[in-house]
């Protein structure tokens, strides 16, 4: 029988999250392992998951590595570096068939996690410490990721407000580290830097599929052999409204459009009760093509290639990014604070709540019909504290007033702005 929530437990000091489900022909498992960021830790803790990725003690060449996934038929495997609040996270993901699908003498989700397992403890390894041609090649790997950022100019500027924002926080950090550190890092330092990482990192192991939780606590068992302490609980952010002046920061590079991008702080987190009506609010301010940045900024003024807002929930954050002609900057800044002036003064339609109530129902529904994306909304809860399920949320959504996000509008304050332009300051 199909269970609709996730059954919790743990094994080997890991967390284990398990729904028990034949809706799917796969197996879906993802662990995560999240440290708090750190300027010290930041770089070799992206840089790990790229060498684990290259063989296994078992599995020593990464060849090997990738033909044992073949012999699975065809299982998945990938991981993300991401940031959540102030805490780095690495996940690892696999997608395996089920056993029952294929003709297959033994257990796929048993040989899976025997695969991640020794991934993560068991990795290959050259006189004690990470091969040297594999830490060599993954660092140049992170330093072209860290340095393409500069060339896509959007996401450039989208980083650069947010350091400027958090500048004296470890927000501050990119997930993929710091191109400085990189050419400090040795074989040696690294794997040290690996088996700290393994020891005192957050553990959540989530699997989605037609299994249960004692057997996935007996695989877990079997496979992660972790000699480590008792997986630490994630602290939530509690966003801080530093009301002070607003920063204005301007950079110039060669660039032929302008990147405006503003940073606001919000006192509401996803723990809040609110954080429905701030999810209206956003999606009524910039997040759909019916919003008002959109309509008014891009649309009607014609003042920018794009316009849009994005609520970080989990560090209780609003940003809006806009491209715009460099000469048109003092106009667009005027229309953009129009938009937020308009959404505290109560000047919301009801087709725009109707219409953003619609598109964030569609999201939630969504998240229903893949197994990643509900573990990785369930996984909010883990990180946050707040157990809120799909169906409660989407009731919360459905109840949030127009006054609720004139509450929310009042609430969010504007702490920097950045403006990447291609014209040299006198």
């Amino acid at each position: 029988m199909n269970k609709p929530i996730f059954e919790r437990g743990s094994a080997g000091n890991i967390r284990i999250h398990v729904l028990p489900t034949t809706r799917f022909k796969t197996f879906a498992i993802s662990l995560y392992a999240g440290i708090p960021l750190s300027s010290e830790t930041v770089t070799t803790t992206a840089l790990t998951p790229f060498v684990l990725r290259r063989g296994t003690e078992a599995y020593p060449e990464t060849i090997e590595f990738r033909e044992q996934l073949e012999r699975l038929y065809g299982a998945g495997f990938g991981f993300d570096i991401y940031k959540r609040g102030n805490y780095q996270i690495v996940t690892f993901r696999m997608d395996t068939i089920n056993d029952s699908f294929v003709k297959s003498n033994e257990s796929l989700l048993a040989k899976s996690f025997e695969f991640l397992g020794e991934v993560v403890t068991k990795p290959a390894l050259e006189q004690g410490a990470f091969r040297p041609s594999y830490v060599s090649a993954e660092k140049e790997t992170i330093r072209k990721k860290l340095e393409s950022i500069i060339n896509d100019k959007i996401r450039y500027a989208a980083e650069r407000c947010i350091e400027e924002m958090f500048r004296n926080d470890p927000y501050r950090l990119h997930p993929l580290g710091q191109r400085s550190d990189l050419e400090g890092i040795t074989p040696e330092s690294l794997f040290t830097a690996y088996q700290h990482w393994l020891k005192r990192a957050s553990l959540d192991l989530y699997v989605v599929g037609d299994t249960s939780l004692a057997e996935v606590q007996e695989l877990v068992e079997k496979s992660f052999n972790l000699d480590r302490p008792v997986s630490p609980d994630y602290n939530p952010e509690h966003s801080k409204l530093e009301q002070g002046e607003v920063r204005v920061v301007k950079e110039s590079l060669d660039v032929n459009q302008g990147k405006l991008n503003l940073g606001f702080r919000t006192p509401i987190t996803y723990a809040d009760e609110r954080y429905a009506a701030a999810l209206l609010y956003n999606g009524i301010l910039g997040s759909y093509p019916h919003s008002k940045l959109f309509m008014n900024v891009r649309e009607k003024a014609s003042l920018a290639y794009y316009a849009s807002s994005r609520f970080d929930g989990h560090k209780g954050i609003m940003t809006i990014q806009s491209g715009i002609e460099i000469d048109n900057y003092d106009k667009a800044l005027e229309i953009i604070e129009a938009q937020l002036a308009s959404m505290k003064a109560g000047e919301i339609s009801e087709l725009e709540i109707n219409q953003t109530k619609a598109m964030l129902r569609n999201s939630l529904l969504e998240i229903q019909d893949s197994a990643f994306e509900m573990i990785a909304y369930d996984f909010n809860r883990v990180l946050s504290g707040k157990d809120r399920p799909t169906e409660q949320l989407l009731s919360q959504v459905e109840k949030v007033t127009p006054q609720d996000v004139v509450d929310v509008a009042n609430g969010i304050h504007k702490d920097t702005i950045y403006f990447l332009t291609g014209q040299k300051e006198g």
